[in-house]
């Protein structure tokens, strides 16, 4: 049946069965180009791009280069079945790639794909494949280069001339009908460009890192061995778990095996392990007292750092049971009278102190309660001093 298409209604994509090739010019061997297709099914003005490959990455940067070459965006995106765009088919009712469906959101528009071998519900991507085919891949397959754009540089110098040759059974031409009828009816662009995304599924492993093209991103430890999404960017890495964003983290660049960790990820224990370090030591001495800075500086100075941070570790255990001003006592002490001050001293300077404290309370005590106790008392009315 002839169906009227409507102007700015339409945008139909999809890859080409034939290929080009370019030349690698350090193997000396050909690499396979693969041609993208987008056509306007009103005008029949159509866009075609090579890339190296047919991954996610390729097929949004094609929409996005499509949209600007047209100069603005359709109502509907009619694409086929291919795992770079949909997920899952049903009838009726597809799972749209999470990456696409967010191109399609910041464009707004929306993906209708194409039945699962129904090649008649995108006729003009496969009459623009075709004319594609005839017109430009096989004027080009002996046509020879070294890099990808110089290929897309003749692609398009081609399109251009196709785009304004005149109709045989409608007036105009390609280009003319789409200048004229159909770009007006085209949405707008938006004002920032697409920002390509990739998803992932990844594992959280026992150690609350998930690995992403082996480097290493953690999340909140309460996660692991959960399985979670895995949201790429350029420059970001987005980690969620039933669509809600759980950690984000810069992406890591360079040397493979590196790890970007939040310590607010961290269960207490590891959390406590890697705070124990000397600076965050001598942090902890300089609230207690200038003497117990002193202790510990000396501590730090005349051991290697794994003993000394581990003499340091039963200090500052001390102070769950001392007060600072008894440790900073304590300190001053072990300072003045040791020339090599050692833990043990210190430990028993504070057993002391607090013994003496103990006693000292005990005849405080004492000396309070004999002031109180006035003997018995007989009074007045004993005497009968109450009588007149």
């Amino acid at each position: 049946m002839p169906i009227r298409r409507k102007p700015g209604e339409v945008l139909e994509v999809d890859w080409a069965g034939a290929t080009l090739k370019i030349m690698d010019s350090a193997a000396g061997e050909e690499i396979e180009a693969y041609v993208f297709v987008a056509a306007l099914p009103y005008s029949q003005y159509f866009y075609a791009e090579a890339f190296l490959d047919m991954k996610s990455r390729s097929w949004l940067t094609a929409h996005v280069h499509a949209f600007e070459y047209f100069g603005g965006v359709t109502e509907t995106l009619v694409p086929d079945n291919l795992k770079t765009g949909i997920t899952k088919h049903r009838r009726g009712d597809s799972q749209v790639n999470e990456a696409y469906r967010e191109l399609a959101d910041h464009y707004w528009t929306v993906v209708v794909p194409s039945r699962i071998r129904k090649p008649k519900d995108k006729p003009s991507a496969e009459g623009a494949v075709g004319f594609l085919s005839r017109q430009i891949i096989a004027a080009l397959r002996n046509y020879q280069c070294f890099h990808i754009e110089d290929l897309n540089k003749e692609i398009h110098s081609r399109l251009e001339e196709m785009h304004t040759q005149e109709f045989q059974k409608r007036s105009g031409s390609r280009k003319s009908v789409f200048t004229e009828e159909e770009s007006a009816t085209l949405r707008p662009l938006p004002k920032t460009r697409f920002k390509m995304t990739e998803w992932r599924t990844a594992k959280v492993q026992p150690n609350y890192h998930i690995q992403v093209e082996r480097m290493f991103y953690s999340v909140p430890y309460d996660y692991t061995r959960e399985d979670v999404d895995v949201r790429l960017t350029a420059n970001l890495i987005e980690i969620y778990f039933k669509d809600v964003r759980i950690a984000s983290h810069t992406r890591l660049k360079g040397a493979i095996g590196q790890y970007s960790t939040n310590t607010d990820h961290m269960p207490d224990n590891h959390r406590l392990y890697l705070d124990h370090n000397p600076e965050n030591n001598r942090a902890w001495a300089r609230t207690v007292g200038t003497n117990m800075e002193k202790f510990v500086t000396y501590i730090l100075e005349n051991n290697v750092e794994k003993k000394a941070l581990g003499f340091l570790a039963v200090i500052r255990n001390l102070n769950k049971k001392h007060s600072n001003d008894q440790m900073e006592a304590a300190a001053k002490s072990l300072l003045e009278v040791a020339s090599q001050p050692t833990i043990s001293v210190y430990k028993s300077i504070l057993d002391r102190q607090k013994k003496k404290a103990a006693r000292a309370s005990v005849v405080t005590e004492r000396s309070n309660r004999s002031k109180e106790d006035h003997g018995f008392t007989r009074g007045a009315k004993y005497f009968g001093g109450d009588k007149k």
